[in-house]
């Protein structure tokens, strides 16, 4: 994939750290939303005083006005940022720029097509410093969507949450709540279509994840950009993930284990075969007796991809990831 982040900084300047609310929003052709979305959270910003605040616009490659309504809107509010992609590279491109460049210590990303209501912005605010929480996922407990999005909707959360070890009802919902520290410390493992599956990356991390009834709107403006397709890809997504989180740096544990029940396997089929040949004196060539040679043959197989993983692991992991902070 390619890469646009290639020129971003991390670099964090003593003035940034002063802003209190950072709202990240990716956006693609949604030009009849975006002043009416803006004078939303605008509202929301002047109501409650979060103050210093940036709001971070991802321009995902439109090909209508988006970027000439954005460019009208920062004329007019310097605390408009806007970071355009010359061409379409998903949302999780999107939000890892938004994550590196953001400076708020509260986060908060949303969808661009008011589907999302800024008015919750607060709500996660005061629920992140009640209950201690470093992220607060939406739930979109009463959606204004189609049955053919819900239902697998509710059957992707309900295996997620199962594989994941944490239960939410709405891992899909674009608006959330981020600590600083999460955002910085989770941005480098989204891509392709792992923004999915954020709160997991948050929760396997260490961090406090929770959750928090939202209000959905029904899309006023355009048609949605996803479609069911993205529930099959996001199955592959979960396994992937999960192998890499869990056993990136304990291969044998994967390979390993396949190694262990292809080798009982075809042990216990050719233990049959032998018990056979001990009994009858005869033994005659058959499939399951090939079957049965062949598992030990791709177990060992295994096992040597798990040693040879574990080596290329201790040589070039000279610096643990770990999450942690100072005091």
């Amino acid at each position: 994939m390619n890469n646009p982040m290639n020129s971003v900084t991390t670099e964090t300047s003593e003035l940034d750290r002063n802003i209190l609310l950072s709202v990240i929003i990716p956006l693609y052709n949604e030009e009849e939303s975006l002043t009416e979305l803006y004078n939303q959270i605008l509202t929301e910003v002047q109501t409650h005083d979060l103050a210093p605040y940036e709001l971070l616009f991802i321009n995902d490659g439109s090909i209508d006005n988006s970027l000439e309504i954005l460019s009208e809107l920062k004329s007019k509010d310097e605390n408009i940022r806007i970071i355009n992609f010359y061409r379409n590279y998903g949302k999780a491109a999107a939000l890892t720029v938004g994550f590196r460049l953001c400076r708020g210590e509260n986060i908060i990303t949303m969808d661009a097509d008011l589907q999302d209501d800024p008015k919750e912005i607060q709500k996660f605010i005061a629920l992140s410093e009640e209950k201690k929480l470093d992220m607060i996922s939406g739930w979109k407990k009463i959606r204004h969507d189609s049955l053919e999005k819900r239902l697998p909707s509710k059957f992707f959360n309900y295996i997620t949450s199962k594989v994941g070890g944490i239960t939410l009802h709405d891992f899909n919902c674009g608006l959330k709540f981020y600590k600083r520290k999460v955002v910085k410390s989770i941005f480098h493992l989204i891509y392709g279509d792992m923004h999915r599956f954020i709160p997991l990356l948050a929760h396997w991390s260490g961090f406090k994840v929770g959750e928090m009834v939202v209000r959905h709107h029904a899309r006023k403006h355009g048609i949605s950009k996803y479609g069911l397709g993205r529930y099959f890809h996001g199955f592959i997504d979960l396994l992937t993930l999960s192998l890499l989180s869990r056993y990136k740096s304990r291969p044998m544990h994967v390979f390993g284990g396949f190694g262990t029940l292809t080798l009982l396997a075809g042990m216990g089929i050719n233990v049959y075969f032998l018990i056979e040949w001990i009994m009858t004196q005869s033994l005659h060539i058959r499939p399951i007796m090939l079957l049965g040679i062949i598992l030990v043959v791709v177990s060992l197989q295994f096992f040597s991809l798990g040693f040879i993983s574990e080596i290329i692991i201790q040589r070039s992991s000279k610096d643990k990831d770990y999450n942690f902070e100072e005091f």
